[in-house]
């Protein structure tokens, strides 16, 4: 197997004639120019657009998109000692193609046993809309990944293939276990820098849920209703249209997917994507219509008032989340502001939703 580049700047022609050799729709590769995709779209990753020249008499596509380990040794860690990587690369060459939902063609995907470095080649969906994450999404954004999300979930909903997954990971897996004692070394100083931006209740709960943390994972587990979960729900994971065909909602980055609740997804795209006072107007009525369009896909046993639990004590989790991520190195400006608003929105979900009340279910 070539060697797997750390980095876009790594990447050669050499290398890619290499990987790309059985794809009989992609011809001999004479140069490769990376170009990075934009600020802040991959906080724990690099994400670079590749331009494509052809030898003569060789055809294929012009770009393609590549993923490659974050350029920052700190995200690097966090990457690596999560599975993060792994995970993708495992979900590109094993379920991708069985799906059934618009994703992006995978060329290649590879990793290094030790965890780093990784590769993933993958179509480039040309002309398509993003959200903003800054700005937030509308409320037919929300309404076509809500019902996005349910087809997902509707999927491997407590399904036998759901637990074939042996790289999929249950939410209390030793990685994610680890977490606490990540979370304990940096609390003080994520207390000491947001204490003043974010609600004092869910601050006040961190601290509460930091030592306990593993327990909460192991009371997740046993709630069952669980599915595969993208886990990183967020705007800038999707796309609009453009290449993919009109009315298309492309997924993307499946770096943290485990197996959990589908609430978790809903919870995290409304608690990150969308502004508060938006957030606060529309929740009950996309909860009522993911669970209506879980049910119209089959899903069985799952009330809503579970939903709405479910998706509450989500939001606790959640705000406690971004403390483990909250020194990660966002590269540049718009990184740093996606960051931040990450932070005091899902603390502010997690505020308005009580979910601190979860604490005392375990």
């Amino acid at each position: 197997m070539p060697t797997i580049p750390a980095q876009s700047d790594d990447v050669t022609s050499a290398w890619m004639n290499d990987v790309l050799a059985g794809h009989t729709d992609v011809g001999r590769i004479a140069s490769v120019r990376a170009e990075n995709m934009g600020e802040g779209v991959g906080i724990l990753g690099e994400v670079a657009r590749l331009h494509l020249t052809y030898e003569p008499g060789s055809t294929g596509p012009a770009t393609m998109v590549a993923k490659f380990q974050s350029r920052f040794p700190e995200n690097v860690f966090v990457s690596q000692i999560m599975g993060f990587y792994l995970r993708e690369v495992n979900f590109y060459n094993d379920l991708a193609p069985t799906l059934g939902l618009a994703i992006p063609r995978c060329f290649h995907a590879s990793i290094d046993p030790a965890g780093t470095p990784f590769v993933i080649l993958m179509e480039e969906i040309t002309g398509a809309r993003m959200i903003d994450q800054i700005a937030g999404a509308t409320l037919d954004d929300c309404e076509r990944i809500v019902d996005l999300g349910a087809a997902l979930h509707a999927k491997f909903w407590e399904t036998p293939q759901l637990y074939a997954l042996q790289w999929l990971p249950p939410w209390n897996n030793p990685a994610y276990q680890g977490a606490r004692e990540l979370v304990s070394s940096k609390i003080e100083a994520f207390d000491a820098r947001w204490s003043a931006r974010v609600p004092s209740d869910a601050m006040a709960w961190m601290h509460e849920m930091t030592p306990r943390y593993v327990d909460m994972l192991d009371w997740w587990v046993d709630r069952g209703n669980v599915t595969l979960a993208h886990t990183d729900f967020r705007a800038d994971n999707f796309l609009f249209g453009g290449s993919a065909g009109e009315g298309v909602v492309t997924m993307l980055d499946f770096q943290i997917m485990t197996r959990h609740v589908g609430a978790w997804d809903i919870a995290n795209f409304l608690g990150m994507s969308v502004t508060a006072h938006h957030r606060r107007e529309w929740q009950d009525e996309l909860l009522r219509r993911y669970h209506g369009a879980l049910t119209t896909h089959g899903v069985t046993g799952y009330s809503f008032e579970r939903l709405v639990e479910d998706y509450r004590f989500c939001t606790l989790q959640q705000a406690w989340a971004q403390i483990a991520i909250s020194d990660a190195d966002p590269g540049n400006e718009r990184g740093r502001i996606l960051l931040d608003s990450m932070i005091t929105r899902s603390f502010e979900s997690a505020s308005d939703n009580a979910g601190g009340e979860a604490l005392e279910r375990f």
